[in-house]
């Protein structure tokens, strides 16, 4: 029976995280109890020093495919892109290995990689990096390609330095900071100059990385905790207003709102709730429609609820779950289309509000001359005190 995209989708995470897993449990294995008595056929092909660096190897790619299962659980690309390309490394690593434990492993990369190549439409989502972050990847890459190359060249200055992988070695050091010391340039003005600028540029140039990649992460990280509100605070909400949705009418209801009562605007959409957390306004990211999210919000205690989702379809769902989880409470919709105004109220709205029937009545009387309606709109406006 063929599987449903849903069930790829999830049968392909749980096979790379299990890969990822066995990955690194066997690699970690391999490198501690060694090699000494052949486990597999394939053990007596490789030298005994070739079959730990592959457990090593196995082991660091392991623990990347963890990694990359995270970025598929949020359907990321990129973490697709990943997989393809880390799954069968693992399978080549499991090999190399020729351990009886690494075998089964690389059956189980390869069933994982089949398995997340043929779910490839399930993750369709891009990995947004702006072009700071960019100019911190090249740059933390110059830098180790500069130090990787020039001290591979100048090796003779640098005993101890024999292959590129020494190099890289030596350059990962050297601008960490870390300076084990097993490796020191000759004294030479060549070398010294050269170790110099690497660390000039090096340091510097990972600083600058470093920030960049981060940075974003961290900010959007508190952005998202300042804008929702704890379990904590939202147990302490009692006559508050719950706001259902965010529309084109939202943004008003709530400066009128602010600093007269407290209030919580409930939306599903993240960002939404993000900008609203950088303007002050407590929110809480769910569905305005469902029962377990109005619980939490506490509109039992809640003394009134203004609905205003922007459709109308989804207001009267919204209205309708108000009302069943407090029947006392005053519920106030808004209409989009007039014509929904008695439908709005058969769900259950105290009030409703179009603010297209009202905005084409005021301006048809100003039109026919009624000198009190300008009066009134400055007022609706907050502009009642103006001359």
């Amino acid at each position: 029976m063929a599987l449903l995209d849903g069930d790829r989708f999830r049968l392909a995470v749980l096979l790379t995280t299990a890969t990822g897993v066995l990955a690194l449990v066997t690699g970690l294995v391999a490198v501690s109890v060694g090699d000494a008595t052949p486990t597999s056929p394939v053990a007596g092909l490789l030298a005994r020093g070739d079959r730990a660096a592959a457990g090593f190897g196995g082991a660091f790619v392991g623990f990347l495919l963890l990694g990359v299962a995270g970025t598929l659980r949020r359907r990321l690309r990129v973490g697709w892109w990943l997989a393809v390309v880390l799954l069968p490394v693992t399978a080549v690593l499991a090999v190399a290995q020729a351990t009886l434990l690494s075998l089964p492993l690389a059956v189980v990369a390869l069933a994982a990689l089949v398995v997340v190549a043929s779910a490839r439409d399930a993750f369709g989502r891009t990995f947004a990096v702006n072009r700071s972050q960019r100019a911190a990847l090249a740059l933390v890459v110059g830098v180790l390609g500069y130090g990787t190359v020039g001290t591979y060249v100048l090796r003779r200055s640098f005993p101890g330095v024999d292959t590129p992988l020494d190099a890289l070695y030596y350059t990962v050091v050297t601008v960490t900071t870390v300076g084990y010391g097993d490796i020191t340039p000759a004294a030479t003005p060549l070398a010294r100059g050269f170790v110099l600028s690497l660390v000039v540029v090096g340091i510097g140039g990972l600083a600058f990385g470093a920030r960049a990649l981060i940075e974003p992460v961290v900010q959007a990280r508190l952005r998202k905790a300042l804008a929702r509100m704890t379990d904590e605070e939202l147990a302490l909400l009692e006559d508050h207003v719950v706001v259902l949705g965010y529309g084109g009418l939202t943004g008003p209801i709530l400066e009128e709102l602010d600093g007269r009562v407290d209030f919580v605007v409930v939306t599903d959409d993240p960002d939404t709730a993000t900008a609203l957390g950088e303007e002050g306004y407590r929110t809480f990211v769910g569905s305005p429609t469902d029962d377990r999210t109005l619980d939490r919000v506490g509109v039992d205690r809640a003394t009134a609820v203004a609905v205003g989702t922007g459709d109308d379809a989804d207001d009267a769902l919204a209205v309708l779950t108000a009302r069943a989880r407090s029947p006392d409470v005053r519920v106030v919709a808004t209409a989009a289309d007039r014509e929904n105004v008695p439908k709005l109220r058969q769900a259950g709205a105290d009030a409703v509000i179009s603010p297209a029937a009202i905005g084409g009545r005021l301006v048809a009387r100003s039109a026919l001359g009624d000198p009190g309606i300008e009066d009134i709109a400055r007022r609706l406006l907050d502009e009642g005190d103006e001359p």
